[in-house]
């Protein structure tokens, strides 16, 4: 596998241990991550949007995010934007988040 698609793979892997306080589903399952764009100088890119606008939660979640994908090998910076277009909806939720939460 190629040294970059292995970064992103990591990176996935990483997210995927951040979870919404309030909803027992990852914010990859559940949707959240729009864009992973990783610069060859090791800047990460995420865009990311949360489950609702005015979420109690979100410095926390951004904070999760940052710190453990800094984490992974090659990663030397991190900028989390939070964005709100498009709108988030149940469907972007993964299989098996929306097993996991009663919506199949």
């Amino acid at each position: 596998m190629n040294e970059f698609l292995e970064k992103e793979e990591q990176i996935v892997r990483m997210l995927k241990t951040v979870f919404d306080p309030e909803i027992p589903v990852n914010i990859y399952d559940l949707g959240l991550i729009y864009k992973i764009d990783l610069a060859d100088d090791g800047h990460l890119n995420i865009d990311m949007t949360l489950t609702a606008p005015n979420c109690p939660a979100v410095d926390f979640i951004v904070e999760d995010v940052r710190m453990k994908v800094a984490s992974v090998e090659g990663v030397t910076e991190v900028d989390v934007n939070i964005v709100f277009e498009p709108a988030w909806d149940k469907s972007m939720m993964s299989e098996e988040a929306q097993l996991e939460l009663g919506f199949l």
